[in-house]
């Protein structure tokens, strides 16, 4: 699943792995149960992530080959936020991870900045709102537990806009890779790419990755 920060690549991973009965390996949300434990690998990794910088690849690389040899992963399992720059995605197929479809979910710079900017979080239960789409009944207070909301870190504007630069520069060419890789697979049962537009609602955005990955081998 690729994308921008802010394209809602979370929201559909999750829909389509509850809708394939796939794992969904999250490696933002890993490492932020990481920094939240307060575990070596989150006191190492926290100061990048408040600055919205990308972690060193190897711990990444790590992070995933170890979700991937778990049971829960047995059956299929989509992988949203990485790879994040090209020697991710080399060390991937170096280490035999593969992928049957790629998926970006297309978003101008300018939503991106609104979506993540106004972004709140409920801290201890990972609820999330936002103060346009979807605030919460009371300005800045949690809708069960009526505790305050927090913008994280890497969602302040200024922070977003680095964030947006660190992925023109390292993930963006990604898409190209992927493309070319797919262009390539054609007729061969290969990996394909997929683009949706991910300016629509959430359920028009789910209607095309399904209509478009329908006929898959391995998404059926």
């Amino acid at each position: 699943m690729l994308g921008a920060p802010g394209a809602g690549k979370g929201t559909q991973a999750a829909s389509l792995c509850q809708h394939f009965g796939i794992e969904q390996i999250s490696t933002g949300d890993m490492l932020r149960v990481a920094m939240a434990e307060g575990s070596p690998l989150g006191k190492q990794v926290s100061h990048l992530m408040d600055a919205g910088q990308l972690v060193a690849d190897e711990i990444v690389v790590a992070l995933v080959q170890q979700r991937l040899a778990s049971p829960e992963c047995a059956s299929g399992f989509l992988l949203d936020g990485f790879p994040r720059t090209l020697d991710q995605a080399n060390c991937m197929q170096e280490h035999g991870i593969v992928v049957d479809v790629v998926i970006e979910i297309d978003v101008p710079d300018v939503e991106v900045v609104r979506r993540l900017s106004g972004r709140r979080v409920h801290i201890e239960s990972g609820r999330t709102y936002h103060v346009e789409h979807s605030p919460p009944k009371v300005t800045g207070r949690d809708d069960v537990t009526g505790e305050a909301l927090t913008q994280r870190a890497d969602d302040a504007e200024e922070t977003v806009r680095a964030r947006l630069d660190i992925y023109y520069a390292q993930t963006r060419p990604l898409i190209s890779l992927f493309e070319q890789q797919a262009e390539l697979a054609v007729d061969t049962k290969g990996i394909r790419f997929v683009r949706v537009d991910g300016t629509r609602d959430m359920a028009s955005i789910e209607r095309q990755i399904l209509s478009k990955i329908a006929y898959s081998p391995n998404c059926t």
